[in-house]
């Protein structure tokens, strides 16, 4: 269930009016009406809502205080008088003999403790037992059994008259064929059909994969998924079901043992849940307002944890005598109540669009709001994703726009109301230069985020930049880690990598929690980076889609850091693993001005040793090794470079494709392995030897 009625409270303003008042509030009640007609058939009928159920809860409100207070005004034909809903004309209908009526709406404490007041005043008690339930964000149905055997599913339409949904309701598997043990002769069963949240996930992506339209939200995709006229479609929609009550009871079938019939809503559920049907197990009985409020607030803590969508708790007042003397409206019983959370969705207006860059370079647009208040918070700026989405959604600034926000998620803009669109509405141009640094902003043509390219310069990627550079597989500067970088940025002494090198003792030792034999040991360290090997350079400048075995392929292949530097993409194609993308993305990052100025600053600070391979002979070309235990002079990551330099490849398993282990002190299982394998095995000194590096260390 998900849209219901304002609460029953009703007064009246026995105001005389003048006739333009008059006739003022006679078109704005028409006005209400006539939009609310026409969400209603959006949201119930065509599967499409077109605003944020808050939205729509107020206009319902402002109708329902409008008749209230003005009696005269009320019409039988008003959507106040209904349950909101409609049969679409290409579905059976199918009628229903005990009505599926709405809830009333509590939107706050306030008015949780007015229905909490009315039930007891009605039934002269102090305190009421309730049965508390959780309110789900998804499509009303009946399902009827006979005899304990299915026989027929309706969604609850207008409340009097639903669609019949038998054949597809049959696809759904949580909803038993067959119901267990003694059953009544014939037994209405109310719940809902609801998708969970990564099945609604799932079918979006395949939406889009084929095209296809992509659903708003969960709710709309299980009532989308519900309503077709193909049942194949709907088995293939993976949807769910939870009973949560009861519409009519017969006597049992003739013959048959009578069954036990429950006197409470906590025992229904029960009973329902015995009968093989699947009921939620998030429920309580509670006792007055505090109970009410506890149950509200541990469901408002596990609201996101759930794998499904809920957008309240449901408040009943646990004893079916007790609700039968309390009594119903026209569209809502007056013994229970939807204890509705703040809306995840809210309306407001779009004033601008800024872009962010993040910490690796990539661009955010973000939308920039007239402050509205959104799950309990207030938001004012919410995210657009990337230009596609802006483009997809045709999100201009100036628009009115549905935000969404869920838990921590970053708020969201999810649709824009086109009806509402203002003529000085304008489309937002994405920038082609970084907004920080001004370089030049790239987008990769199987990619929808586009970075700034300037990564060695841009004050945004500054600290991930340095952070990178330094680390252990790049310069692997000992001692420079995230608070001394961060300290270090933020105070301006280091604005580039080639500033690192510019430190001095004095001022590294007057950072927080440094001293000078912390400082000494930094300066040692880069003292140490200034001699460092090309594979190891490159990787440390940061190029997207260059990793670590990326880098070493390239600086074996070029040799020399001006031979990479000067090699265009048909150049970069030549080194093998290396294609169009990876190609692109290493020129553009070379040809960016401000990159290439970094780089000439760097380099006349630093050493770069020419790759072994512009060197060794390649006399290990197509040989696999697997190293293994502890060689007594080489670490493991001094050997791999060898071979590797060599022309030899380095294997992390033995198989039958190894020529060699080399093996050292604590060998393990590999060595087992090549024994039964057949493999050579030798120690350091064999590779020494193969290398041409006999007594070498």
């Amino acid at each position: 269930m998900r849209r219901g009625a304002a609460d029953d409270r009703g007064r009246t303003d026995p105001v005389e009016r003048s006739p333009e008042a008059a006739r003022g509030l006679r078109e704005r009640i028409a006005e209400l009406r006539a939009q609310i007609e026409r969400l209603d058939y959006a949201y119930y009928v065509l599967d499409t809502p077109e605003v944020p159920d808050a939205e729509y809860d107020r206009l319902l409100r402002e109708l329902q205080q409008l008749e209230e207070r003005h009696p005269e005004l009320r019409a039988t034909d008003s959507p106040t008088q209904r349950v909101a809903g409609a049969v679409r004309p290409d579905l059976q209908p199918a009628a229903h003999e005990v009505p599926m009526l709405s809830l009333a709406n509590a939107l706050n404490d306030e008015e949780a403790e007015s229905f909490d007041a009315r039930v007891c005043a009605a039934l002269g008690i102090k305190e009421a037992t309730y049965c508390c339930e959780l309110k789900f964000d998804g499509l009303a149905v009946s399902l009827s059994y006979r005899g304990g055997a299915f026989e027929r599913a309706a969604t609850r339409g207008d409340g009097f008259v639903g669609e019949d949904v038998t054949d597809n309701v049959r696809t759904i598997r949580s909803v038993p064929l067959h119901l267990h043990g003694s059953v009544p002769a014939q037994l209405e069963i109310r719940g809902e059909v609801l998708m969970f949240r990564r099945d609604f996930e799932r079918l979006n992506a395949t939406q889009r994969t084929v095209g296809g339209k992509e659903f708003a939200n969960p709710r709309n995709a299980a009532a989308g998924s519900l309503r077709q006229l193909d049942s194949k479609i709907t088995a293939q929609r993976r949807l769910r079901f939870f009973a949560y009550g009861v519409a009519a009871l017969a006597p049992p079938a003739s013959g048959a043992k009578a069954a036990h019939l429950p006197v409470t809503q906590s025992g229904l559920l029960d009973w329902l849940q015995g009968l093989g049907l699947p009921v939620c197990e998030h429920r309580g009985l509670v006792k007055g307002m505090g109970g009410l409020r506890d149950f509200y607030e541990r469901m408002a803590q596990r609201r996101d944890a759930l794998p499904y969508e809920i957008d309240g708790v449901v408040f009943k007042v646990d004893d079916f005598g007790q609700q039968q003397r309390i009594g119903s409206l026209a569209r809502a019983p007056r013994w229970a109540v939807a204890r509705k959370f703040p809306p995840r969705e809210a309306l407001t207006t779009l004033l601008d669009i800024d872009v962010q860059v993040g910490r690796t370079g990539a661009l955010t647009p973000v939308a920039r709001l007239t402050p509205v208040e959104v799950g309990g918070v207030v938001v004012s700026s919410a995210t657009l994703h990337n230009e596609d989405e802006i483009r997809r959604k045709d999100i201009r600034i100036g628009d009115t726009v549905v935000v969404r926000r869920a838990g921590d998620v970053i708020p969201e803009v999810v649709a824009v109301l086109p009806e509402h669109r203002p003529r000085h509405a304008r489309q937002f141009v994405f920038p082609v230069r970084c907004p920080v640094c001004g370089s030049a902003v790239v987008r990769a043509a199987d990619e929808a985020v586009a970075r700034c390219s300037g990564g060695l310069v841009c004050p945004a990627q500054r600290k991930q930049a340095l952070l990178h550079f330094a680390s252990r597989r790049a310069l692997d500067i000992d001692g420079l880690g995230d608070k001394i970088v961060d300290q270090l940025v933020d105070t301006g002494l280091v604005t580039h990598p080639a500033g690192l090198f510019g430190l001095e003792l004095p001022v590294l030792a007057d950072l927080d929690r440094m001293g000078e034999k912390s400082a000494a040991n930094l300066l040692g360290a880069l003292e140490r980076a200034r001699s460092t090997s090309l594979e190891r350079f490159i990787f440390a400048l940061g190029i997207r889609h260059v990793g670590e075995t990326t880098a070493r392929d390239l600086a074996r292949h070029f040799g020399r850091f001006e031979a990479f530097a000067a090699a265009d993409e048909a150049q970069l194609l030549q080194v093998p693993d290396i294609g169009p993308v990876v190609a692109h993305s290493i020129r553009q990052f070379l040809e960016e001005p401000r990159n290439r100025t970094e780089i000439a600053a760097l380099l006349r600070k630093i050493r770069i040793a020419p790759s072994a391979s512009a060197q060794r002979p390649q006399t290990l070309t197509g040989t696999t090794f697997v190293l293994t235990g502890t060689l007594p002079t080489l670490t493991r990551e001094q050997a791999t470079a060898r071979i590797e330099a060599a022309g030899g490849h380095v294997s992390s398993a033995v198989s039958r494709k190894t020529e060699y282990v080399v093996a050292g002190s604590d060998p393990g299982s590999k060595l087992d392995k090549a024994r039964e394998l057949g493999v050579k095995v030798i120690d350091e000194g064999g590779l020494l030897a193969m290398l041409g590096e006999e007594g070498a260390h």
